[in-house]
């Protein structure tokens, strides 16, 4: 039984990085019947930012753990078994700041583990042979010939952290010019705007088919 871990990082619960997910969680259940989504909020729920006692645990015997480092690694197990268990990830990333939500860096930083979920030296991770998908949404437009080209700053380090967690089939599908709709100055951008979204939800579809 296939099992598809669905993270979500917005704030908004109506945002387009959300929205998109979830029409790809939905399509993934209909072409994987009896399959599993387990999903995790992480706004909702916000992963506790990395410590010293959590970096601690993960050099320290089980046995000989204080209790701060104990409950520390129970946090972070639960997060790491969830990505070792999954067959597949989708993750939806809004663009705050031109980055990725402080909720996604603390899981991030919670499940990378040198030795267990990544090999530095080339060996296999805990996103190996799994297919990750990233669904982006964006205020503007980052791509070239933009006036926001080079300050996309989700694309390459989530391409980079989830190769490292050893992940080769990595899909980005991004919603761009989402503030058209809200921002005057924008306004002549709504048709662009709509065509993204659209454009994003087919490509979803089909890739949570494939």
């Amino acid at each position: 039984m296939s099992t598809l871990l669905h993270l979500d990082s917005s704030v908004s619960p109506a945002s387009s990085s959300r929205g998109v997910a979830g029409q790809f969680a939905a399509a993934w259940t209909e072409s994987h019947p009896g399959g599993t989504v387990l999903h995790r909020d992480l706004a909702a729920n916000p992963p506790a930012h990395i410590n010293w006692d959590a970096v601690a645990a993960s050099q320290t015997p089980a046995e000989a753990q204080s209790a701060d480092q104990a409950a520390a690694w129970s946090a972070r197990e639960e997060l790491i078994a969830e990505l070792e268990a999954a067959d597949s990830l989708v993750v939806s990333v809004p663009m705050y700041n031109w980055s990725i939500t402080s909720t996604l860096k603390a899981w991030i930083d919670a499940v990378i583990v040198v030795g267990r979920t990544v090999d530095l030296t080339g060996g296999p991770g805990a996103l190996t042979g799994k297919p990750v998908t990233v669904i982006t949404a964006r205020g503007g437009a980052y791509g070239p010939g933009t006036p926001q080209e080079g300050n996309d700053h989700q694309e390459p380090y989530l391409r980079h952290v989830f190769g490292a967690l050893g992940a080769t089939d990595i899909s980005f599908i991004h919603v761009e010019l989402t503030m058209a709709a809200v921002n005057p100055a924008m306004a002549d951008l709504v048709p662009l705007a709509e065509q993204s979204r659209e454009t994003a939800e087919k490509a979803a579809l089909a890739r949570a088919a494939a």
